[in-house]
């Protein structure tokens, strides 16, 4: 038996009894975790995929414990121009450990509405469905049509003078 979950963006598959770690949630250790995405599941002799997600199985967890990931190093370096950075990393995690995968309990059923109820209803909302269609948008100016612009008037060159002795 597995599911396939979605906890903080990242997807796991999950079996009754393991201990995963998800990035950083905001909980104490010793709380309950249900987990409300779950994408397939699996009983052994059958698989029920989403679309996208399952509403007919539940996941139970405890959160055991935060802590953090090994160190990575990140090193950067740009030849010739005397250029290095080292810089260290280590992401933040929270271990859940699955206590159980069973099916969802069955949600409770809506109270059917009478037919004089759906009537009134219905008949409610018709005439502000009327009003709101009704309104008219204020038709919109059209922009001014541009005028051609003038042709400039040429200006007259001097005669040139000669150089006199």
């Amino acid at each position: 038996m597995y599911a396939i979950i979605q906890i903080a963006g990242k997807q796991f598959k999950v079996k009754p009894g393991m201990v995963l770690n998800v990035p950083t949630l905001d909980l104490e250790p010793g709380k309950k975790v249900n987990v409300e995405r779950v994408l397939a599941y699996s009983d052994g002799t059958s698989l029920e995929v989403g679309t996208p997600e399952l509403t007919t199985v539940d996941i139970d967890g405890t959160v055991v414990a935060h802590g953090r990931a090994k160190k990575i190093i990140v090193f950067k370096k740009k030849r010739r121009k005397g250029y290095q950075k080292k810089q260290g990393h280590r992401q933040g995690f929270t271990q859940i450990k699955v206590e159980g995968i069973a099916p969802a309990k069955p949600a409770a059923p809506k109270k059917a509405a009478t037919a004089e109820s759906e009537v009134k209803a219905s008949a409610a909302k018709k005439p502000a469905a009327a009003k709101i269609t009704a309104e008219k948008k204020p038709a919109a100016k059209k922009p001014a049509a541009k005028k051609p612009a003038a042709a400039k008037p040429v200006a007259k060159k001097a005669p040139k003078a000669e150089k006199g002795e």
